[in-house]
């Protein structure tokens, strides 16, 4: 165990009553999370880390839903194919796919979605690329990706350093990370006010063992190439606002709030849209996920009446 995870504090459960599973696509494997029997709820996960951070809403949520928790590409168990001059590979469009797969594996035709962070991003493009496949969607710390590079100032800029860093061409950014990822994943993940406090023992050694990898890392800065490239044109051609209703929430201590009027930018992309901030500031569901779980479960439950 890696001494940073090592001095965490465990959690005293970790996806009780979760299975581990594995599907296998023509173009690889994509691991998943599953527990509870009700309405189809995916939890997608952030940057850089893996579904490993619904440790302590997912458990909560599974008792009214069935609830999977994919890792993106790019990240944790899930496939890492080859990227190409475009980085189509890694668009939000490509992400979502492999959630459909998932969801169409399991029989689910329609199903909410939660995501933070980079998983909002791939749910901003599932629901525009499929609107009858998504029943609601909430997010957690984002705002939409074109909006936000196009608002983006100098401050968010030093403070989101990594939005810019990260697409520089290969091998750059993978060599400096490569040198020592852990010291990288904790800079990088311990920079707000909260520190280290928000990972507990078990999800902050698997963040840093699926993190360390050549392939890993590669692929998060694929990820965020796409963000800026690609993702955008493909934004930039369906100008059409998402039909189902949206809950945005934000971490009053974090980015959004500081330098983006939240809910403003995802009325530019959605016609039914709400949310606030809450206390604390980017990992939510790990800082917080009392809080998260108070807006989630009214929200999810009037959308799936």
């Amino acid at each position: 165990m890696h001494p940073a995870a090592s001095s965490a504090t465990p959690a005293p459960t970790f996806f009780e009553g979760f299975e581990e599973l594995t599907l296998d696509t023509p173009e690889g494997s994509i691991f998943y999370r599953i527990a509870g029997d009700g309405p189809p709820l995916v939890l997608l996960h952030g940057y850089p880390q893996t579904s490993a951070m619904w440790h302590a809403v997912a458990p909560i949520l599974a008792r009214t839903y069935q609830v999977i928790c994919p890792d993106l590409r790019g990240y944790g168990r899930s496939l890492k194919p080859q990227t190409d001059a475009t980085h189509s590979p890694y668009s939000k469009r490509a992400m979502a796919g492999d959630v459909l797969e998932v969801m169409n594996a399991l029989g689910h035709d329609r199903f909410l979605i939660g995501a933070h962070d980079r998983g909002g991003r791939v749910a901003h493009r599932l629901a525009a690329d499929h609107p009858d496949r998504v029943i609601a969607l909430s997010t957690l710390d984002i705002a939409p990706t074109r909006e936000m590079y196009r608002d983006a100032d100098s401050g968010f800029a030093h403070t989101y350093w990594h939005w810019y860093w990260l697409t520089l061409p290969s091998p750059f950014p993978e060599r400096l990370i490569g040198a020592d990822p852990a010291f990288y994943w904790l800079s990088k993940c311990g920079a707000g006010s909260a520190g280290l406090a928000p990972f507990v023992q078990q999800a902050l050694e698997e963040y840093l063992t699926c993190f360390a990898t050549p392939d890993a890392i590669h692929g998060a800065c694929e990820d965020y190439r796409a963000a800026a490239t690609i993702d955008i044109a493909h934004d930039d051609a369906d100008p059409s606002k998402l039909p189902m209703p949206l809950l945005a929430l934000w971490g009053q201590d974090g980015a959004i709030e500081a330098h983006f009027d939240c809910l403003r930018l995802w009325k530019e992309r959605a016609a039914d849209v709400r949310g606030w901030s809450l206390p604390g500031g980017h990992y939510l569901a790990e800082q917080h996920p009392e809080k998260v779980l108070a807006a989630w479960l009214p929200f999810f439950a009037e959308m799936s009446a």
